[in-house]
């Protein structure tokens, strides 16, 4: 009799605790479902250019996979391809002519711009005396283009430095530590003696990049939940004074310190950015009256607005003399 009553409470215990768990699961599996139908943006897998070929870098934050390639839609859909160097750009080969390379955002990458529309690649066939290098990364500020700078010098070693600094957001990227639907980057603060401190190294994982990255949270909505609150909570975002002139100025010190030329071109003017080149005699040309597609899909450049930067590009190196750089 001992035995039966004890049986009894076995199997009662047994169907509450599967009754429990019936009730979790389909708890869960309408919490999943009601996820996918609200289709939350700050849950959906990115679909641009960074999180279709971009993967996580420590210090820099994100960076193209190398000879990955991909279909971007945004304006228009181009046609992507990365070289070994991770640059969206001709395969660097080293040979006797001076380089010149090009730093900064979707601007210089090519957003809406199939890669022989680009304003470097009319250089290039504009220059055939130089070795013009595309380093553009889509959605990078000044200060990741600034670290990018230094990785890359030993194996580009370029005669002239030219930043294309995008008017409509760098300062913005330049201010933070999260950037683009959550992802994380490195960041410049300025310390009480007015130097800059480069903070938030190694990067942590951006929600976009646990997306890409990890199966569970890919495939399952509540993951993503999971990842997103634990990014919120450990690594909140972060707002410092904007350090776009020191960075600026680091970048120009470095490059000359290594024997090269420094130049900016400015999507549009910035009056303050304007009076700092000034000052500092960089040389320097802007892009205003460029044309460019709509502004709800980034304001990037059509193949008639890649001809103006192009020829006013190509007007401020012949002023500066980039012919007699030897190297």
């Amino acid at each position: 009799m001992k035995h039966f009553v004890g049986s009894e409470r076995v199997r009662g215990a047994l169907r509450s605790a599967g009754i429990t768990l019936c009730v979790a699961l389909a708890t869960l599996a309408a919490i999943e479902i009601m996820l996918r139908l609200a289709d939350l943006r700050m849950l959906r897998e990115g679909s641009n250019e960074r999180s279709l070929t971009y993967r996580y870098d420590a210090e820099l934050g994100w960076a193209a996979v190398p000879h990955s390639s991909s279909l971007v839609t945004n304006a228009r859909t181009i046609h992507v391809k990365h070289n070994s160097l991770g640059f969206r750009d001709i395969e660097f080969e080293r040979d006797a002519r001076p380089r010149i390379l090009f730093l900064g955002d979707s601007f210089v990458w090519g957003v809406d711009a199939e890669a022989d529309e680009r304003f470097t690649d009319l250089l290039r066939n504009r220059l055939p005396g130089f070795n013009i290098v595309n380093a553009g990364v889509s959605g990078y500020g000044t200060d990741q283009e600034y670290l990018l700078l230094q990785r890359i010098w030993p194996t580009i070693q370029p005669a002239v430095v030219v930043l294309i600094f995008c008017t409509d957001n760098d300062r913005l990227d330049n201010s933070t530590n999260i950037r683009y639907d959550g992802y994380q980057k490195p960041y410049f603060a300025t310390a009480a003696d007015g130097t800059l401190q480069l903070r938030g190294q190694p990067v942590p994982t951006s929600r976009q990049l646990y997306i890409k990255q990890n199966w569970l949270v890919r495939h399952l909505w509540l993951a993503r939940v999971a990842a997103f609150a634990y990014v919120e909570i450990e690594h909140p975002g972060v707002d410092v004074p904007d350090p776009t002139e020191k960075l600026v100025s680091r970048m120009h010190e470095f490059v000359e310190a290594h024997g090269a030329k420094f130049i900016v071109g400015l999507q549009s003017r910035d009056d303050a950015l304007v009076r700092h080149l000034q000052a500092e005699h960089i040389p320097f040309v802007t892009f205003d009256g460029a044309e460019s597609y709509p502004s709800q899909y980034g304001s990037h450049w059509t193949p008639a607005g890649q001809n103006l930067v192009a020829e006013r590009l190509f007007g401020l190196l012949s002023e500066i003399k980039v012919d007699n750089v030897t190297r």
